[in-house]
């Protein structure tokens, strides 16, 4: 048992109700501020995208307005799949993990929601078989889709540490890094880039991590150090003792601090 739940008190009924009532009020302004924060969201002004991208997906060639599939809103995750890499990302195959029952809920709202990785199709597919999903994935192989909005990177922005992430030149430790791009297409056919976000602003992806909030330990990673994910596998990896290898780690080692794909600041 952790420390922290060791040195819980138990109190009466009454004392628990009242701690909880005063952490109650607290909660409903943190809801007040994010429903504030998502409304300034939808006021960001757009950016026309004038570049024409092309993915492969198995049907076919497909440009970004092809991605839509026939509805106005298309959310792209991007996710850390390397064509050097031989699977991809653990951390964003917990977020991915959710996308299969969340398609058919966002498709009734006028939204698709799809991934898109610098690996090959061939790459892709075998290991969307793998894992068991079915949600749609196009490769960005051979684009600067991924360049463009700051989620791959060069060998001379990581020489020289000046990568843009997050919207800010920080560097990154990996030829790859994970976000979200939101993008609307009018009835003309225009596409406009809506928004985009990085880092921890995905955690609302991972619904993991509201069970472990509310759990009596939390999220109780502070015995991985400043890497607080370590403790993420493949879904098909836990209970697996062998040493474990996420190919978003630097230089394919063990995942180290350095690490931030979806930790680190907001």
């Amino acid at each position: 048992m952790s420390t922290a739940v060791q040195e819980r008190k138990v109190v009466s009924n009454e004392e628990w109700t009242e701690a909880r009532k005063a952490l109650l009020a607290k909660e409903k302004e943190l809801t007040r501020l994010r429903d504030e924060v998502s409304r300034q969201r939808l006021e960001l002004p757009w950016q026309k995208v004038e570049k024409n991208y092309v993915f492969d997906m198995p049907e076919g060639k497909k440009t970004l307005a092809d991605l839509f599939n026939g509805r106005s809103q298309l959310v792209i995750y991007h996710f850390m799949f390397s064509p050097e890499w031989k699977e991809g990302c653990a951390r964003c195959s917990l977020a991915a993990d959710h996308f299969d029952r969340s398609v058919v809920h966002l498709a009734a709202r006028d939204v698709t929601l799809m991934a898109v990785s610098r690996a090959t199709l061939p790459q892709i597919e075998a290991f969307r078989k793998r894992m068991g999903w079915s949600f749609q994935w196009a490769s960005s192989y051979g684009s600067d889709f991924n360049f463009d909005y700051h989620v791959s990177f060069t060998p001379g922005e990581m020489a020289r540490g000046d990568a843009e992430y997050n919207y800010r030149n920080q560097g990154f430790p990996t030829d790859e890094a994970t976000g979200t791009s939101v993008f609307y297409k009018d009835a003309e056919g225009n596409v406009y880039h809506t928004y985009s976000c990085y880092a921890r602003a995905g955690e609302g992806m991972l619904a993991n991590y509201h069970f472990l909030d509310i759990a009596p330990k939390g999220r109780d990673e502070e015995q991985f150090g400043a890497d607080s994910m370590a403790w993420v596998r493949h879904h098909d990896r836990y209970g697996d003792t062998r040493p474990f290898v996420d190919p978003g780690s630097p230089l394919g080692a063990p995942a180290k601090a350095a690490h931030k794909c979806c930790g680190g600041e907001q």
